[in-house]
C-alpha cells in the first residue's frame, strides 16, 4: 500500500471512531468553479447584512492562502438529526440544528483530537480546524470530497443520510488519496424551491441570503422587514423548511452525540411558556447553545414577529 493510502485510511477510520459521519479528501487548490459564483452572488447583495461574506475573498477560493502549504483539504460530516422533536406543533419552532449544545465547540473538540492522532501516528503534519468559523466554503469542498452534491436548496446532499448535517474541515500539508466527486441525484424534483416560505430559493442552487428565515432570525440585528410578516411558518431561530421536504431526508437517522441532546425543558416548552419566556428560563435552556447567537433580545423579537 503507498503511504498516500495508508495516511488516508488511518485518517478517515479516526474520524469514523471520533463518530463523524463520513470523512472524504480532495487537493487544496483554487476553486475555479466556484469564484464566479461568488462573486455574483456577492455582486446581488443576496448576502444582506452579512458584510463579513465579502472579507477574505482570495482566502474563502484558495485554502493555500489560509494555510501555508496546504495540500488537502479533509472534509467531515457529523449528523445532528434529533430522535424528539418540540411537541407543541402550535409553538415557535427552533431549527433542529440548534437543539443540543453549540456544535462549534463540539466539533472543535473532535477535530483537535483528529489532529492529534494525526501527529501521533503520521508524524510532523501542520494544518488548522475549521468549523464554519473562517472564510472556508464549507459545502463546495465537502462536495469534491465526494460526500455529496449540492442540492438546490444549495445545503450537502447524501443518498443514504440526507442533509442533516454539520460540516467541518482539517486544512493540512499532508499529500492524500483524493476522492471523486459524487453525481447529482436531484433530478427534477423542486420540493425545496417551492416550499419556501419566503421564496428565498431564487432559481437551482441560488439562495438569496437575505430573504431567507435563518439569516432574519439570527443574522440580522435591526427589526424584521414587515413586509414578511405572517410568512415565518413560526420559526423563531432558523428554519428547516427546504431540509424537511427533501425527498432524500426520509433517510435522516438519530445522531448519538449525547452534546447534541437538547436541554430537558426545550421540547415540552409550549406556545405559552415561549410567549412568556423570561431571561432566566433561556439562559438556563440555552446554556451552551447557538440560539445564545440572538441573545435573549434577539428571541423576544423574533416571537414578537411571529404573532398575528
Amino acid at each position: 500500500m503507498n503511504l498516500k493510502l495508508k495516511h488516508t485510511n488511518l485518517i478517515k477510520t479516526e474520524a469514523k471512531r471520533l463518530g463523524f459521519l463520513s470523512c472524504g479528501v480532495s487537493k487544496a487548490e483554487f476553486l475555479e468553479e466556484e469564484a464566479p459564483r461568488l462573486e455574483s452572488w456577492l455582486n446581488k447583495n443576496m448576502h444582506g447584512e452579512m458584510r463579513y461574506m465579502e472579507n477574505h475573498f482570495d482566502k474563502r477560493l484558495d485554502p493555500t492562502k489560509l494555510v501555508e502549504g496546504s495540500k488537502s483539504v479533509v472534509s467531515l460530516l457529523l449528523n445532528y438529526y434529533p430522535s424528539e422533536f418540540q411537541q407543541d406543533k402550535t409553538a415557535p419552532k427552533i431549527s433542529k440544528y440548534a437543539y443540543g449544545m453549540d456544535y462549534h465547540f463540539v466539533i472543535k473538540d473532535k477535530l483537535k483530537s483528529l489532529l492529534s492522532f494525526i501527529h501521533e501516528e503520521i508524524g510532523e503534519v501542520d494544518g488548522r480546524a475549521f468549523v464554519d468559523s473562517a472564510p472556508v466554503l464549507d459545502k463546495a469542498w465537502a462536495a469534491k470530497s465526494g460526500l455529496g452534491w449540492i442540492g438546490k436548496h444549495s445545503n450537502l446532499l447524501t443518498q443514504k443520510v440526507g442533509s442533516f448535517y454539520f460540516i467541518a474541515e482539517l486544512i493540512i500539508d499532508l499529500e492524500l488519496e483524493y476522492d471523486l466527486p459524487v453525481t447529482d441525484h436531484c433530478g427534477t424534483c423542486t420540493a425545496c424551491i417551492d416550499a419556501c416560505p419566503t421564496e428565498a430559493i431564487t432559481e437551482p442552487h441560488v439562495v438569496d441570503g437575505s430573504k431567507c428565515i435563518s439569516y432574519f432570525t439570527i443574522e440580522l440585528k435591526e427589526n424584521m422587514p414587515s413586509e414578511f410578516k405572517g410568512q415565518f411558518n413560526d420559526w423563531m431561530f432558523g428554519c428547516d423548511v427546504c431540509q424537511d421536504v427533501c425527498p432524500w431526508n426520509r433517510f435522516s437517522s438519530p445522531h448519538n452525540e449525547p452534546l447534541f441532546n437538547p436541554h430537558p425543558e426545550l421540547l415540552s416548552m409550549t406556545k405559552k411558556d415561549w410567549d412568556d419566556i423570561t431571561e432566566e428560563t433561556f439562559r438556563k435552556v440555552f446554556k451552551k447553545s447557538a440560539v445564545k447567537r440572538t441573545k435573549f433580545s434577539g428571541l423576544k423579537r423574533n416571537i414578537q414577529f411571529l404573532k398575528p
